[in-house]
């Protein structure tokens, strides 16, 4: 994976009735490639609008959407971010979903969970492990036992961390919000694959 510099990361802002969404859209950085860019665009738009749809219609006279982002990694051909949509619809209160993507800067390929690991590894049981220590540690309240993430599970990639998180009411009560569980690359270590996104970050500087 050759390294180019970041990319460059603006707020184009959407209006419709009852709707305000802040999207990210990149542009190239130093030696980027453009078909890259326009990879990396599209996939987001496409995630900002399947956000927008799960949410469902706003019918309710008082109902309301903002969307909005975060860029937790843009360095080492590495582009990690979080899409955000709340959206009140009724109810005692509102929804926020969140999506993330983690993509290779550089060719804009878009990584899956499994692909950030050796082929054959068992990371699912690895990270499984971890966050069930975390979750005992933490002394979260589970709605159900916890058994496992699933081999889709959220995540992105910040501050050489993988982190892992769970959507409001997949893992514990409305109350908990988000709940994340960041994990060193360094505690992953044997299972990353080295030309990966992970594996970048583990070589360091």
């Amino acid at each position: 994976m050759s390294i180019s510099s970041p990319l460059v990361v603006q707020t184009a802002k959407a209006v419709f009735p009852k709707t305000t969404l802040l999207v990210p859209h990149v542009s190239g950085g130093g030696h980027a490639n453009a078909n890259a860019v326009r990879i990396i665009n599209e996939e987001i738009a496409a995630e900002v609008r399947n956000l927008r749809a799960n949410q469902g219609p706003l019918d309710d006279p008082r109902a309301e959407m903002l969307g909005w982002f975060e860029v937790k990694t843009n360095e080492k051909n590495v582009f990690s971010l979080s899409l955000y949509n709340y959206a009140y619809t009724g109810g005692a209160h509102g929804m926020t979903l969140q999506q993330s993507l983690t993509f290779d800067a550089s060719t804009g390929k878009r990584y899956t969970l499994g692909e950030l690991f050796k082929p054959g590894s068992n990371y699912i049981e690895v990270i499984s492990a971890i966050v069930a220590a975390s979750i005992a540690k933490r002394g979260i309240e589970t709605l159900e036992p916890f058994k496992s993430i699933s081999p889709g599970q959220s995540f992105y990639i910040a501050d050489r961390s993988l982190v892992i998180y769970f959507q409001l009411y997949e893992l514990a009560a409305y109350v908990y919000g988000f709940i994340y569980f960041p994990i060193s690359v360094y505690e992953l270590q044997s299972i990353i694959k080295e030309d990966g996104p992970l594996g970048v970050m583990l070589a360091g500087d």
